[in-house]
């Protein structure tokens, strides 16, 4: 059959059919179709179903495409030389008609969609998809939906967000058992099945016989498609047989999207048992089908899988019911014989034994559990596609197929469980891949849709086993990685952990397969079957163990470690997910008090595992030294369930506590990681290197806090209160190695500890100490409480904004724990204790996000130190949170001084831990605080002001919770007969307060000082002293006691006390080497607690008799003790709380304290004070001498900033107009004087050494942006909006300059407009200078130096060194003479004609310079450098404007054009009017002046021909009009009416000689003002309509011969209509003119209205211009009155004007020569021009619009609108949607950030688009991260989001997805930093782009 069908397929590319005369037609495929779908359905349809199945074994052999993938030669054959596709293609057109059954297949398709009863939306995503997530909706928290579903559902007011698919998804909507009904969208809302009608049969007839073979043949692809090789196959391979199935998958993919009915068909056939059998078992005579099968078998073996065939097994395919025998059974009893599953009772309780034996070794292969791990059976279709599907690491599409089937329940249930079925080969399959990642994440996407559900989950729990299958598949994966620990006895331990340096941990890969696990644990239903199921708890207790001290830190003693091990990454984050999260998990169904029993299990198998644990390891009762692991999970499991049992279940602590032998056991580990912690915290690991910093600081990181350090505490917090207190404390110092220096004497031999830890690590155990008293976490808080306690420990570290405060509050790490972040209790809990505070800006740029901050009463009454030391993970935040208590004390004028942290009341301790607080009531604290407070009080070495707080803290707990108050009669019996070991009488720290020590037995070195002196005489008489016993007190040893301690427990528990250990582990301690010999001293004492304070209040007030009882003045104070003024305050404070406390507790303590007030204290010893004031005075000399030395260098210091200071911040100081222009009013100063910001000196800047201003030189387009309507431009957001850019500025501006290039000489044109609206150069200085010689020093140590600078010298590029504002260059400063200055400014008399001659002859001139050019001075080279970096800075197109490349108008063009340039932004900087007038900051530091030379220097070079020159066309008339028409083949000039007057105001200026004279400048504006003028009527004449230029020309001509006829706008106007109307301008006016024509009447206000908005912009200009050249103050007033102030400012108005009348623009005019005649002259230029062009004629004299100030986009309300729109829309060069979509804000562009698509010569599209949109600035919004990004020439930098959420946050990258709202304020600080071109100063942190964004 093969053979015939490749012979066929040679002669074409399809076997020939019998039945169909001609073969490959389409209408005969559906011709055959049609012909089988009616044989099919007549009754007996024997014979069309065997014709069918002839067909498609024919159409459908899987012999062509393999052979085609596999060999070339072959494929040439088959295919007959087409593609190797070809015959696929081929297959499925047959398959779509056959389905069709003869119609047409889109018809078809329609049909089946009509019968889809769509109740589940069932959408699948893959990775990167946008969906939301909607916790008021969703059940599971693994809910989400697409974003179509949830914009039509109604989720306002919910707590949602957007997030991107890490692992792909599909949407919920719809289903019931996910999420709640309320949340579905209107599509989804109608419930199925009632309204949609029954399938016809024969619709999906054919479907039903196709599609059984169709998914066949892919099954034999897949098989034959896989070479298993000896080693893993190639992903190559792999992805080329799945390239070729890409078709057909797809067919079925798009077979599902047709809705139900198909999906139904689908499931039929994927699961019909018979049908599988039939086809693939192999057994036919079809030699192919043989092979596949094979093939197929063999591939099951590879994977280590059996075929069940081979032997008989029983397991996974008829679940047994009841117990889980088979975890028990495999890990316990048998040995591998799989007879024995009826485990019986006994059997079990042997299993839980034996497990503590055999789990040291290797666990051998034989113990699994076989029938869960390796044996397979397929049973239909879709057991061996998934089979497939995994064997091909799980493809994409295989994937999204199998997905889009589960709205289909039937399916759903099939698929399920053969996904259970599956699970252990899944998890080979993962272990031996090499892309874990990808195949992760593709597992869950299939799982979560699988597991979220509770109902599925119950049902394959129950049917298939579920549980034995997880728990048995996660151990055998962690069997894989097991080493034998090192813990405690590192020879003989058999304990196995995991190694965290094993891939499997390191790069998560068991994270899928633990996901599964806690998804199903949070279903109630199956958590319980968990929990009841004994050998289940068994197993998983045996997993957790192989994590129980895992990571082992051992303490590097002599060098640094090597190679920094990070593998504790993996540890943490394996205990996280692997242990405690299914706990938490579980721990939330332990809830009610019916749930007890769980509990009992659960710490039952949990004691069972430690108990093999601490045999494993071989512990006795000695931690091993500097050893630590931070990974005690048992503990961590046993101690959550005993808190939940207590807080929630009402179980009795007692009954599920251990003996005391295992709690002594217990509590060892996690003392020794707080132990360790403060070690680490002491720099006693520091040659550990970084990492074990990380490692304590992640134990107690929010993350994890609760799941380590938390229950750590708990557990030590129940068994001290359970144990002996003495034993414990003593335990606590031996740990923290501090036992030595716990002695009376003042030097001690401290074995274990350097000195200099020895501070540290004492504060580090009375911290702990506190903590452990303090700490009501798991004692007696309620949940709210805890979470409040949680956020003032955080808000008082520091404000916090709102999602940082969800990120630091440790939530139960199970999401279906109750506190969910952001649930109702989170927000209210927030708004009581903080304020927000709204997002502001600080005046450096730094942008704030919203924060919240701390309310008063918060930290007068609950800012409670203990919690934020226990939630620290760095130390400097303690320090952040006490300086801001002190500030708020400070501020509210509760206390001025530096204050203690205050003492803070608890909440009550849950009765079952009351025990806690007898370690406050024990004889051995209460030596330990008597010596402290002592060797505090004498000044010995290593003590803190911490430790004498932690003391007091300590004292005062124990005021706080002691006994019931004794009755003094008891105290009175406490005489000498009670106390027999001299220390104290009893253990209630009340009455030991009192107790006087009189002689205190020591050991010390024999050098110590103690020693040498005699024995005390007896002579101890006073009255107090006689109380006591006289006997001394007992050497104190706390090791002896825990000894002794230890002993009597053991002794009690068993009855062989275990000597033989105890001499090994106490030789550990001793270190070797020389101990002094120790002597013993006997110290005098005499002091009890009492006095100690008292003595420590006097020492700490630095008074004698400083405390005087406050009971004596005002016995008030006892009765009612709670006073506010103790509650916050320093030591001293704290003593007289103490005090106070003391007193109120008893009346003995009230009487001693008064005693000891009134004995006169003796000083203390005065050889220990000398020294420490001697100390004190070294300290005072030293310091003083630093001051001095400090004040001189604030003073050298100061003198070098007052000239930054005045520049930086206008200090309106007289003497401060900056350097560069002197003040005007000093005749005596010659000349400038510039100081140099880099060698300091002052001086002239002069020809030889110049000195120059810092400049940064940039290319702008914000002139280009302007636009004439105040309508601000919206961002486009959707296909209609878009926006087109020619009603900007620079478009018009660039379309007049054209259209005069088209009619007139080019030369000409050059001279008539500016440039640089669009690149032009805009020059701006911090006002420092510089000299130019140091300047290049400068540069060159820049150059050389190798630190990393956010800028490129090589472009020149440096920060100014004063105030290191970025430049990149210096403006030479011309030397100017000053006197001469003042005679410029004189007003002269002269009259204007004898000015206007002087002009033309100065600018006729070349070169009359002061300078000459030909003598190369320093100063003209770097007059001309700067000019060529002034050129550079902008590219050539903005500055090549002539039609003859390299022409010197070019350049003269653009010199004049960047003074323009600079003058219209500083008006815009201005607001656009001169209202404001005063000198400005902007003046402050402006540089035009030094610019103006600069340029004047460079026009004067080109001299313009004198013919030309438009001066002479201004003031002259010329003879014959005619001789410019003569030659007519030459272009004419542009007509002086044509000009842009400021242009030639500049040009004028700029061609005279430089410094310029006032008169001189007052003649050239009056000038050009008359021609201005005239341009004004002209355009008001082409405006108006023919009968009102009629009406004008009538009045005028009346009034022509009036006095003033030149000044009267009537008269002007009329003659000008009168001259123009000679030529052809106002003609033509057709009906297409009507739009020009304005509709309004034109009254005499709106004409002078008209001619004077007309002539403003020039004016202002011009005022500007004269402000800066001769330094005159410009005048403020109202808008309406600007004309008449400016012209009055520039001596247009002649001074004699009365202001009565209203004022008319005309009385400026002063004419040159008589107006008539020079008007017609320039009227007659246009003329000539109109009779050729009246259209452009008329277009030139209407001149620009009024441009209003430039705006960035306006953006929409909601951040929403603009990412649903264009995080879809496709790049316009390759039509994909780019991975980083950005948008311009200046234009609307969209373009793609790093898309290599739109690259251009190595440019990437956003620098591309930044240089020709802004010439090299660009401000582009990123879709998907939300926020801006400058780039500004090769540098960029993130610039921040102006789109903040409800709390005032930033969402960068949209990590959270909570809805966002344009922040009004922050768009405006955007707007305003590119208007004013600050970018470069304000943002700091630039970095280059390599042209790659």
């Amino acid at each position: 059959m093969a053979a015939a069908a490749a012979a066929a397929a040679v002669g074409g590319s399809q076997p020939p059919q019998p039945e169909v005369p001609a073969p490959g037609l389409a209408l005969d495929k559906a011709a055959t179709a049609a012909h089988l779908k009616a044989a099919l359905s007549r009754p007996d349809n024997r014979a069309g179903a065997e014709e069918l199945q002839a067909l498609l074994e024919r159409v459908l052999s899987a012999e062509r495409p393999l052979a085609a993938a596999a060999d070339g030669d072959e494929a040439a054959a088959a295919g007959g030389g087409g593609s190797p596709g070809a015959a696929e293609e081929e297959a499925l057109e047959w398959c779509k008609c056959l389905l069709a059954g003869g119609g047409g297949y889109e018809e078809f398709c329609a049909a089946v969609r009509a019968y889809d009863p769509a109740a589940l939306c069932g959408l699948v995503w893959t990775a990167n998809f946008v969906a939301y997530r909607c916790r008021t909706c969703g059940i599971s928290p693994c809910m989400s939906l697409c974003a179509e579903c949830f914009h039509q559902g109604d989720h306002t007011g919910h707590d949602f967000n957007m997030f991107r698919s890490q692992a792909g998804g599909a949407c919920d909507c719809g289903d019931s058992n996910v999420m709640r009904e309320s949340g579905f969208c209107k599509r989804h809302q109608i419930k199925s099945s009632s309204n949609i009608p029954c399938v016809p049969k024969d619709l999906l007839m054919m479907s039903e016989f196709v599609l059984p073979r169709f998914i066949f043949c892919l099954i034999q692809y897949l098989r034959e498609g896989y070479n298993e090789p000896a080693d893993v196959p190639s992903e190559k391979d792999l992805n080329k047989v799945l390239q070729l199935l890409e078709p057909q998958i797809s067919f079925l993919e798009d077979l599902t999207k047709m809705g139900g009915a198909m999906r139904s068909v689908l499931t039929q056939v994927l699961t019909n048992q018979q049908n599988y059998k039939d086809l693939t078992s192999g057994l036919g005579e079809n030699a192919c089908a043989k092979k596949s099968h094979e093939k197929y078998l063999i591939a099951l073996k590879s994977s280590g899988l059996t075929y069940p065939e081979d032997k008989l097994v029983y397991g996974i395919q008829e679940p047994s019911a009841g117990t889980s025998t088979l975890a028990v059974q495999g890990f316990a009893g048998a040995t591998g014989t799989l007879g024995q599953l009826d485990s019986s009772d006994e059997e079990d309780q042997d299993g839980s034994q034996g497990l503590g034996k055999r789990k040291r070794v290797k666990l051998s292969s034989n113990t699994k559990d076989q029938s869960i791990m390796d044996v397979l059976k397929h049973k239909s279709f879709l057991e061996e596609l998934l089979f497939w599907t995994i064997k091909y690491e799980f493809p994409q599409k295989m994937v999204t197929f199998l997905l889009n089937m589960l709205p289909d329940q039937e399916y759903k249930v099939a698929f399920t469980k053969t996904f259970v079925q599956h699970y252990a080969f899944i998890m080979k399959t993962l272990k031996k891949s090499h892309e874990s990642d990808t195949m992760s994440n593709r597992i869950v996407h299939i799982s979560v849709q699988l597991f979220s559900n509770e109902e599925l989950a119950r049902q394959v729990t129950e049917e298939c086993q579920l549980l034995d299958i997880m728990v048995t598949v996660l151990l055998y994966m962690m069997e894989s990685c097991l080493i034998k620990s090192e813990l405690q006895d590192e020879e003989n331990s058999l304990h196995v952990v995991v190694n965290c340096g094993e891939a499997l941990l390191k790069n998560n890969t068991y994270w899928p397969l633990v996901s599964d696990f806690i998804n199903i644990l949070s279903h109630q239903s199956v958590a319980k079957r968990f929990l009841e199921d004994h050998g289940l708890l068994v197993t998983w207790m045996n997993f957790v163990s192989f994590f129980q001290g895992m990571n082992l830190n051992k303490r590097e003693l002599n060098e640094h470690v090597e190679f920094e091990s990070q593998t504790y990454y993996a540890a943490f984050a394996a205990e996280l997910e692997a242990c405690a999260q299914p706990m938490w998990g579980l721990l939330s169904h332990c809830k009610v008090r019916e749930t007890q029993e769980y509990t009992r299990n659960v710490v039952r198998y949990c004691l069972e595992a430690l108990q093999d644990w601490f045999d494993a390891i071989n512990f006795v009762d000695e931690p091993a030294p500097n050893q630590v692991t931070f990974h005690l999970p048992l503990h961590r499991y046993y101690a959550m369930f005993l808190s939940k049992a207590v807080k929630c279940q009402e179980l009795d602590l007692d009954s599920v506590l251990p003996d005391q032998e295992m709690l002594m056991k217990l509590m060892i580990h996690p003392l020794q990681i707080q132990a360790s912690l403060a070690e680490i915290h002491s720099n006693m690991w520091v040659r550990n290197g970084l990492q074990i910093k990380g490692q304590a600081m992640t134990y107690v990181q929010s993350h994890f806090c609760n799941s380590m350090i938390d229950p750590d505490i708990y557990l030590l917090q129940v068994c001290a209160s359970r144990l002996d207190p003495d034993y414990f404390i003593s335990s606590v110092f031996e740990r923290f190695k501090v036992v030595d220096l716990l002695t009376m004497a003042s030097q001690h031999q401290n074995t274990v500890l350097d000195a200099e830890h020895e501070r540290s690590m004492l504060e580090g155990a009375l911290t702990f100490l506190v903590i452990l008293l303090s700490l009501r976490l798991h004692l007696g808080m309620s949940d709210d409480e805890i979470l409040r306690a949680e956020m003032v420990a955080q808000l008082c570290m520091n404000d916090r904004t709102h999602s940082s405060l969800l990120d630091l509050i440790p939530e139960n790490p199970n999401p279906k724990s109750g506190i969910i972040p952001g649930s109702y209790s989170f927000e209210s809990v927030l708004s009581a204790v903080a304020d927000f505070k709204a997002p502001v800006f600080e005046p450096g740029g730094s942008m704030q996000q919203g924060m919240y901050t701390p309310k008063a009463e918060v930290w007068d009454q609950e800012f409670d130190p203990v919690m934020v030391i226990l939630r620290t993970v760095y130390r400097r935040d303690v320090q952040s949170a006490m300086d801001r208590y002190t500030a708020f004390l400070k501020q509210s004028g509760k206390f001025p001084g530096n204050p203690w942290p205050p003492y803070k009341k608890r909440t009550p301790l849950h009765p079952s831990y009351k025990g806690l607080m007898r370690l406050l009531h024990c004889k051995t604290l209460h030596i330990v605080l008597f010596t402290l407070l002592y060797k505090i009080l004498m000044d010995h070495q290593n003590l803190s002001e911490h430790v004498l707080c932690m003391v007091l803290y300590l004292i005062e707990l124990g005021l706080e919770n002691s006994a019931e108050e004794e009755s003094d009669e008891e105290a009175s019996v406490c005489g000498p007969e009670r106390c027999h070991d001299s220390w104290f009488p009893g253990s209630n720290l009340v009455s030991n307060m009192r107790h006087f020590i009189n002689y205190v037995r020591v050991r010390v070195p024999e050098t110590a000082p103690e020693v040498k002196r005699d024995s005390p005489a007896s002579t101890s008489s006073d009255s107090l002293g006689s109380l006591q016993n006289s006997g001394t007190a007992q050497v104190f040893s706390l090791v002896a006691e825990r000894r002794k301690k230890f002993q009597e427990i053991i002794n009690r528990s068993s009855s062989e006390a275990n000597q033989v250990v105890r001499p090994k582990t106490s030789n550990k301690w001793s270190a070797p080497g020389s101990a002094p010999q120790l002597t013993t001293a006997i110290l005098e004492i005499k002091e009890s607690i009492l006095s100690l304070l008292i003595k420590l209040h006097h020492k700490l007030s630095g008074k004698q008799n400083s405390y005087y009882p406050p009971w004596l003045d005002d016995i008030e104070i006892l009765i009612q003790p709670e006073i506010p003024k103790y509650s916050h305050g320093d030591g001293i404070t704290a003593v007289e709380r103490i005090l106070l406390k003391a007193a109120l507790q008893s009346r003995m303590n009230k009487r001693i304290i008064e005693e000891i007030c009134r004995k006169v204290t003796p000083p203390v010893p005065p050889k220990k004070i000398t020294a420490a004031e001697k100390k004190t005075l070294d300290k005072e000399e030293r310091r003083q001498k630093a001051r001095e030395r400090q004040q001189k260098l604030l003073a050298e210091f100061a003198s070098r900033q007052k000239s930054f200071m005045e520049t930086a911040m206008d200090v309106d100081s007289p003497e401060n107009d900056i350097p560069m222009e002197i003040t005007t009013a000093e005749p005596q100063v010659s000349e400038a004087v510039y100081d140099c910001v880099i060698c300091g000196q002052s001086g002239p800047s002069s020809e030889d050494r110049p000195t120059g201003l810092v400049v940064l030189l940039q290319a702008s387009s914000v002139l280009g942006q302007c636009r004439d309507n105040m309508e601000p431009k919206k961002l486009p957001i959707s296909e209609e909006e878009q926006i087109y850019p020619w009603d900007t500025c620079a478009a018009v501006h660039d379309v007049r300059l054209s259209l005069l290039q088209r009619y007139f000489k080019d030369s000409s044109c050059l001279l008539a407009v500016s440039i640089g609206w669009e690149g032009g150069v805009y020059v701006q200085t911090c006002g420092h200078t510089l000299h130019i010689d140091c300047h290049k020093s400068y540069m060159e140590s820049l150059r050389n130096d190798q630190v990393l600078q956010g800028f490129s010298v090589d472009k020149g590029e440096f920060t100014c060194p004063l105030c290191r504002q970025f430049a990149n260059s210096v403006l030479p400063c011309y030397p100017g003479n000053n006197v001469e200055h003042n005679l410029w400014q004189r007003p002269s008399n002269r009259n204007l004609q004898d000015l206007i001659k002087e002009v033309e002859e100065l600018q006729g001139r070349p070169g009359a310079f002061p300078v000459s050019i030909s003598s190369e001075t320093n100063l003209s080279k770097e007059m001309e450098s700067v000019m060529k970096d002034i050129k550079n800075t902008t590219q050539k197109k903005y500055r090549d404007y002539s039609k003859t490349p390299g022409s010197p108008d070019n350049d003269f063009l653009f010199m004049y054009s960047v003074a323009r340039t600079n003058l219209e932004l500083e008006l815009i900087h201005r607001g656009g009017n001169l209202c404001s007038g005063g000198a400005s900051t902007a003046g402050k530091r402006s540089c035009l002046n030094q610019l103006f030379h600069v340029l004047a220097l460079h026009m004067r070079l080109y001299s313009i021909d004198s013919e030309y020159n438009p001066w002479r066309k201004l003031t002259q008339l010329v003879g014959e009009m005619n001789s410019q028409l003569g030659n007519e083949e030459q272009q004419p000039e542009v007509p002086i009416l044509y000009h842009d007057v400021t242009s030639l105001l500049l040009v004028q200026i700029l061609m005279m000689p430089q410094p310029l004279r006032k008169d001189h400048f007052s003649c050239i504006v009056k000038v050009l003002f008359t021609l201005l003028y005239t341009q004004a009527l002209a355009a008001l004449s082409v405006k108006c309509n023919e009968e009102d230029r009629s009406a004008w020309t009538h009045t005028g001509a009346l009034k022509k011969n009036m006095c003033d006829a030149e000044k009267s706008y009537e008269v002007l106007l009329s003659f000008v209509i009168s001259e123009l109307s000679k030529g052809k301008l106002y003609h033509e006016e057709g009906t297409q003119e009507c739009g020009m024509v304005s509709p309004i009447a034109w009254s005499p206000e709106s004409m002078e209205k008209y001619l004077q908005d007309f002539c403003l912009p020039f004016l202002r200009i011009t005022s500007l211009l004269q402000h800066h050249l001769f330094g005159e103050d410009l005048p403020s007033c109202q808008e309406e009155e600007e004309f008449s102030v400016l012209s009055s400012c520039l001596g247009l108005l002649p001074t004699f004007y009365q202001t009565e009348h209203p004022f008319i623009s005309a009385s400026c005019l002063d004419w040159p020569v008589p107006a008539f005649d020079i008007i017609s002259q320039w009227c007659f230029e246009i003329n000539s021009f109109t009779e050729r062009h009246a259209e452009q004629g008329k277009a030139l004299l209407i001149p620009e619009s009024r441009w209003k100030l430039p705006h960035l986009l306006q953006l929409p309300e909601n951040y929403n609108t603009i990412f649903q729109y264009y995080h879809r829309k496709t790049c316009s060069v390759c039509t994909k949607v780019p991975k980083d979509p950005a948008v311009c804000l200046v234009c609307g562009t969209f373009v793609c950030l790093k898309g290599l698509c739109c690259k251009q010569q190595s440019y990437c599209e956003c620098v591309l688009h930044s240089q020709n949109c802004g010439a090299g600035t660009g401000i582009f919004l990123l879709i998907n991260a939300s926020v801006i990004i400058i780039i500004r020439g090769h540098r960029f930098c993130l610039w921040g989001s102006v789109y903040l959420d409800a709390h005032g946050e930033e969402d960068r990258d949209l990590r959270r997805g909570k809805p966002l709202y344009i922040c009004k304020e922050r768009y405006k600080v955007l707007e305003q930093q590119w208007i004013s071109h600050t970018f470069d100063h304000i943002n700091k942190r630039w970095g280059p782009h390599y042209n790659g964004l």
